[in-house]
């Protein structure tokens, strides 16, 4: 494998040649092929260069924008099946959530009494600093509507697991930042509906129940099935004999409704009942889908450490597919949508920090509070602007922002770690009748 990322790097190098001699020339169609053989090469090529790895992922994000701006044709439909489907999108917007879930456990929900000050800051500053100063760059930059929707859409929306990953690089409260991100997501089906209401209402039609039906269906559904996984993981008999029953009971729900139960109860129920049976069918669905999981990996042991790596697959195949969608609008609004990100993602680094500080939080925890507040889910974003069939402006935003925020937060999460907080308590260790502070011995009691 490092053979392949060291030539890979080599070949980048020479495409990045070629792409600067074509563009000299003026050679257009050259210019193209070069510069996505640059980008997807140097993205492979990082893996060998121990100082750049942890970009990686980042890299592979720039090159799929990359794919979709020199050939949006190819991503946006082959043949006349169309890439930006929104039940596609919900589904691999659903597996990147599954996948970030199963790093998710049951055990993140028990520490909130111990974290409790600081989970209800995260959500003070979470659904208040980024929707807002997202509505703020809109009325600063005046985009067209639609595009001004996604920017305060993803600052509406819940953190994602990425600003796990910078806490833990960065070595701040990690128990923090996970249960911040669960909470966040669980208060996300109704908070985002509403902010968006709010702040976005006069933009683009903002239907409220359907928003958060759509929520639920992205990231509740997906998520609540890989914790059933990290249940059976320690289920007692008892525990899996329940859950047998749900398998059972959700099967025949599910097998019934293509064979004619769906027509019928159409027929006889109003449109709110009827979401709310739609709701109740994805949730059987989790359940049949964390079981059978459980099962594969119970037979596939990596199994697990493998799903961030496809849920990553997932998050490439919808920035290329939004890029394509909105190249046009990314043209004339690319470098705006760039700066807003910027200021948008640095705002809730700052305002998440100084008002931790502000309400006696600690260093660590002030820290993890910026990273929640900072780095938003650019995949639930992407999902609710695929429902509402407007990925390429609705969705511009996301594909925008999550670039930079992975960027950022790994710079942050570096600089961070190069300067960690010294902790007293923790450094204090007895060693017979003498005390070691920080290496430094302190005279016999």
């Amino acid at each position: 494998m490092k053979k392949v990322s060291k030539l890979s790097l080599y070949l980048s190098a020479l495409s990045a040649v070629v792409l600067i001699a074509c563009l000299l020339m003026q050679q257009d169609a050259l210019a193209k092929a070069a510069g996505l053989i640059t980008a997807v090469t140097f993205a492979i090529g990082m893996g060998s260069l121990p100082a750049l790895k942890g970009y990686q992922y980042t890299a592979w994000i720039i090159a799929a924008v990359v794919a979709g701006m020199v050939y949006p044709a190819a991503f946006t439909s082959w043949g006349e099946f169309d890439l930006r489907n929104k039940w596609l999108i919900l589904v691999i917007v659903q597996l990147v959530m599954f996948g970030m879930g199963t790093q998710m456990s049951l055990r993140d929900f028990t520490s909130i009494a111990s974290t409790g000050k600081g989970v209800f800051i995260g959500l003070l500053c979470q659904f208040s600093i980024m929707p807002l100063m997202g509505f703020l760059l809109t009325r600063i930059f005046h985009f067209e509507p639609e595009i001004a929707a996604g920017i305060i859409l993803i600052g509406s929306c819940s953190s994602g697991l990425a600003s796990n990953v910078m806490v833990y690089l960065a070595k701040a409260n990690l128990v923090l930042s996970v249960v911040v991100t669960a909470m966040v997501t669980l208060v996300a089906p109704f908070m985002t509906p509403l902010l968006m209401k709010l702040l976005a209402g006069t933009l683009i039609e903002v239907k409220f129940l359907n928003m958060m039906m759509e929520i639920i269906k992205i990231v509740m559904v997906p998520i609540g099935a890989a914790l059933l996984h990290d249940y059976l993981k320690t289920a007692s008999p008892g525990g899996w004999k329940k859950v047998k029953v749900l398998f059972t009971i959700s099967a025949i729900w599910l097998i019934a409704l293509p064979l004619g139960s769906f027509n019928h109860l159409q027929s006889i129920s109003s449109v709110e009942a009827m979401q709310s049976l739609e709701i109740f069918s994805f949730l059987c669905g989790a359940v049949i889908v964390g079981t059978l999981y459980h099962l594969v990996a119970n037979r596939f042991a990596n199994l697990d450490k493998m799903m961030p790596v496809i849920s990553m697959f997932g998050i490439i195949y919808f920035t290329t597919v939004t890029t394509a969608a909105g190249r046009d609008n990314l043209m004339e609004v690319g470098f705006l949508l760039f700066l807003c990100s910027v200021i948008h993602n640095g705002a809730g680094y700052f305002f998440g920090y100084w008002l931790s500080r502000l309400f006696k939080l600690d260093e660590n925890s002030a820290r993890t509070i910026a990273f929640e507040v900072g780095l938003q889910n650019g995949g639930m974003a992407s999902g609710l602007a695929g429902s509402m069939g407007k990925l390429g402006t609705v969705g511009l935003a996301a594909a925008v922002f999550s670039p930079w925020m992975n960027i950022s937060g790994s710079l942050l999460a570096n600089y961070w770690r190069r300067r960690p907080v010294v902790d007293e308590k923790k450094l204090v260790v007895p060693v017979g009748e003498m005390v070691v502070i920080e290496k430094i011995e302190v005279e016999k009691v």
